[in-house]
C-alpha cells in the first residue's frame, strides 16, 4: 500500500485545514486495519493525533485535538481525511498518515506503512 498525504499549508490561528490521505493498493484495505494521522513538530517526538478503524469507522483522538479535529474515511475512494478546525500554533508539524495492519494503536511504532508527510504551519 502506498500512502499519499496532501492538504497541508500555512494558516492563521483559529483557521481550518483538511488533510487527505490516498491509499493506493493493488489489493484491498482490510476492515481490521487502522488508518492514523500522526505528527512531528520541529525538535519534538512524533505523536499520535487521530485514528479510524477502516471497517467500522470507530474514531480515536489525542486529548490535545479532541473537539477540534475530526477524522473520517471514504472507503470507495480509499481515502482518509483529517478536518482540523480552531488551529493553534502548537499544531504546527509535519502530519503523516499511516496504516496499522494489526489493529488500533496510539504509538507510531506500531504503524506499518507511512505516507510522505504534509507540512501544516499555524501562525499566531
Amino acid at each position: 500500500v502506498q500512502l499519499q498525504a496532501s492538504g497541508g499549508g500555512l494558516v492563521q490561528a483559529g483557521g481550518s485545514l483538511r488533510l487527505s490521505c490516498l491509499a493506493s493498493t493493488s489489493g484491498r484495505i482490510f476492515s481490521s486495519w487502522t488508518m492514523g494521522w500522526l505528527r512531528q513538530a520541529p525538535g519534538k517526538e512524533r505523536e499520535f493525533v487521530a485514528a479510524i478503524r477502516w471497517g467500522v469507522g470507530n474514531t480515536y483522538y489525542a486529548d490535545s485535538v479532541k473537539g477540534r479535529f475530526s477524522i473520517s474515511r471514504d472507503t470507495a475512494k480509499n481515502t482518509v481525511y483529517l478536518q482540523m478546525n480552531s488551529l493553534k500554533p502548537e499544531d504546527t508539524a509535519v502530519y503523516y498518515c499511516a496504516i496499522n495492519r494489526h489493529g488500533l494503536s496510539f504509538s507510531g511504532d506500531d504503524y506499518d506503512e507511512w505516507g510522505q508527510g504534509t507540512l501544516v504551519t499555524v501562525s499566531s
